[in-house]
C-alpha cells in the first residue's frame, strides 16, 4: 500500500462510541505508534475520517457527542466504509436509517469495501449485498437478523467474517478485532502485530461461542416436555437413561426424541450436554477448582472427554476459558533491588 488507505467511519445517533473511536485509534496507530515508541520515522497507513448521515454531530447512547468531519454526501471516494453500532439498529428501528442504504450500495459499486460492527451489520444487510454471503453479528441479535434477512448466511459463532469485500464484526468491542483484521488485510501481518502490541491489545479473536449466553430452549407450549426439561436441569450431573425418562412420562423413547426436538430445538442428549457445559462455565468463572473436579461436578468422570466437549461448545479449553473469564489473579510478589 503506497499511499494511505482512505477509511470513512459512519457514526449514527444513539450509537456506541467505542465502535467509532476504537477503530479510529487502531487505523491511526498503524505505522505510527510503534514507530513513535521506538523513535523511528512514522509511516501512516490510513487516512481516517468520520461522517454522519447529514454532517451534523451525533449523540451516543451514553450522551457523548461525536462531531463528524463531513456528511456522507461529501465523501467522493473512500477505500473502506465502516458502519458503527447503534442502539437504533435494533430490528424495529432499522427503517429510520434507510437513507444510508442507497449510499452504501453506491459506495460498494464504486469499489469501496464495506464493514459493519455489531448492529451496524444490519445496515449492510439492508443493502442486499450480504444475500447468499457469510456474515456475523452480536450473538444476542443474531436470531432477529436471521428472521429479517433470511438470505444471509449468518455465522454468529464467529467474531469476524469476510466475503466478497464485505466484512462483519460480532459485537461492540469486536470493533477492535475487526479493525486489526483489516489492518492485516490491507497492510500485512507485521504491521497489524506492531499495531496490536503498541496498543497492548490481543490479535483478533475468532469465535464468539465462549462469550454467548444463549437460551437452552426456545419458548414452547409442550407441558410434558417442560417437565422433562426441569428434570434434566435438576439432575444434569447424573446419568439419565432416555428409556427411564420416557417411561416416567408415558411416552415411547422415539416419541420423546421427536417431541423434545420439536419443542426445544435440541435432542435430549444435546440439551443435557449444554446444561453441563453451562454449569462448568459458571464453576470456572467463579473459582479455582482443578479441571478434573469441575468435570466431575457436572457429570463427566473422563476429564479428557470433558475438555473435548467444552472446547467444541466454547472454542476454548477449560483452562483457557478460566484464564479469560475466571477470577482475576494479580501477582503480589516482593520487589527486588
Amino acid at each position: 500500500m503506497n499511499k494511505p488507505f482512505k477509511v470513512t467511519i459512519v457514526i449514527l445517533d444513539n450509537g456506541f462510541t467505542s465502535t467509532a473511536i476504537g477503530p479510529m485509534e487502531v487505523f491511526y496507530s498503524a505505522g505510527r505508534l510503534m514507530q513513535a515508541l521506538l523513535g523511528e520515522p512514522e509511516l501512516p497507513r490510513f487516512n481516517v475520517r468520520m461522517a454522519s448521515i447529514d454532517g451534523k454531530p451525533v449523540t451516543s447512547v451514553y450522551g457523548i457527542t461525536l462531531v463528524p468531519n463531513c456528511a456522507l454526501e461529501d465523501v467522493e471516494q473512500t477505500d473502506l466504509v465502516l458502519i458503527t453500532a447503534s442502539h437504533s439498529c435494533l430490528l424495529e428501528q432499522i427503517p429510520c436509517k434507510t437513507s444510508i442504504v442507497p449510499w452504501l450500495r453506491t459506495a460498494h459499486e464504486r469499489g469501496s469495501y464495506l464493514a459493519g460492527v455489531c448492529s451496524g451489520v444490519a445496515l449492510v444487510a439492508e443493502t442486499g449485498l450480504l444475500d447468499d454471503r457469510r456474515a456475523t453479528t452480536h450473538w444476542g441479535v443474531a436470531e432477529m437478523y436471521r428472521q429479517r434477512y433470511p438470505k444471509v448466511g449468518w455465522q454468529p459463532e464467529h467474531f469476524i467474517t469476510e466475503d466478497a469485500g464485505l466484512f462483519c464484526g460480532g459485537g461492540v468491542y469486536a470493533a477492535i478485532d475487526l479493525s486489526l483484521y483489516l489492518v492485516e488485510k490491507f497492510c500485512g501481518h507485521e504491521i497489524a502485530l506492531e499495531c496490536a502490541k503498541s496498543l497492548m491489545v490481543t490479535p483478533p479473536r475468532s469465535l464468539q461461542s465462549g462469550y454467548a449466553v444463549a437460551p437452552l430452549s426456545r419458548p414452547h407450549g409442550d407441558e410434558k416436555i417442560k417437565k422433562i426439561e426441569y428434570l434434566l436441569q435438576s439432575r444434569f450431573d447424573q446419568d439419565i437413561a432416555l428409556e427411564t425418562v420416557a417411561a416416567e412420562h408415558a411416552m415411547s423413547p422415539r416419541n420423546l426424541l421427536r417431541r423434545f426436538k420439536a419443542a426445544t430445538g435440541h435432542l435430549p442428549g444435546e440439551y443435557l450436554q449444554l446444561l453441563r457445559v453451562t454449569a462448568a462455565r459458571q464453576l470456572l468463572e467463579r473459582g479455582r477448582a482443578p479441571v478434573q473436579k469441575v468435570a466431575s461436578a457436572v457429570g463427566y468422570e473422563d476429564s479428557a472427554y470433558f475438555r473435548g466437549i467444552f472446547k467444541r461448545h466454547t472454542g476454548m479449553t477449560p483452562s483457557e476459558y478460566r484464564s479469560r473469564f475466571g477470577p482475576l489473579v494479580i501477582s503480589s510478589g516482593e520487589m527486588r533491588d
